[in-house]
């Protein structure tokens, strides 16, 4: 499932990484988020399911996705994220007995040291969120029951950290696994106004301040 608003320039890519899973998806779900530039027309001539949410909030996207999902298990990226060929196989493999699971990410179009550091720090940030019993699943990479997610009670309706909220909801459920294997890249953009602003507003959202966090 894959949210997605004014995404049509990036969301051919994602969906060419969807396509050459070694385990391919039954279905792939676009969520197009009120878009204005023809993401639902890509989506549509590549084949996935278009699924319309005209709500604000990317929790009110997200939810519509897995409400529309018919899958028993449901994995997510995003629109601007490339899961690497073995990433539905390795999460498939890790499903019993558990109720969600999320893998690493790094980002993609930058140096290879930067692309590199950036998986480093994130696979460190997530040992040290499980290590203090608060797993940190991302929307770019996660997989749970659907049936599980409906009862921790979906997506809350957020500005941000939606994904994150439902993995904590889920863990209290459940077992929740990291899946090193699978992998996903994801865009740099987040980094277009520089390291330091793009640390402290992740800081800031974990911390529950969410709001103003896509800008006015």
């Amino acid at each position: 499932m894959i949210p997605a608003r004014n995404e049509a320039a990036a969301l051919p890519l994602t969906l060419r990484a969807l396509e050459r899973q070694t385990l391919p998806p039954r279905e792939v779900i676009v969520v197009d988020h009120a878009s204005t530039d023809g993401t639902g027309t890509v989506a549509r001539a590549w084949g996935a399911r278009v699924v319309a949410c005209g709500e604000p909030g990317i929790g009110r996207a997200r939810q519509a996705g897995l409400e529309a999902a018919r899958t028993a298990w449901v994995a997510t990226t995003d629109a601007d994220s490339l899961p690497a060929p073995g990433w539905l196989a390795a999460l498939a493999g890790a499903t019993p007995g558990r109720v969600a699971l999320y893998g690493p990410l790094r980002f993609c179009g930058v140096p290879p040291l930067t692309a590199a550091a950036s998986e480093v720090g994130y696979g460190a940030f997530l040992r040290a969120c499980a290590l203090a019993g608060r797993p940190n699943l991302a929307g770019a990479n996660m997989a749970y029951s659907r049936a599980a997610a409906l009862l921790a009670g979906g997506y809350p309706d957020v500005e941000a950290l939606e994904d994150v909220r439902l993995g904590l909801a889920l863990a209290r459920l459940g077992e929740v696994a990291y899946v090193p294997a699978a992998r996903v890249e994801t865009s740099a953009r987040r980094l277009s106004g520089g390291v330091l602003p793009f640390l402290w507003r992740h800081l800031l959202n974990l911390s529950g301040h969410t709001r103003g966090y896509f800008g006015p």
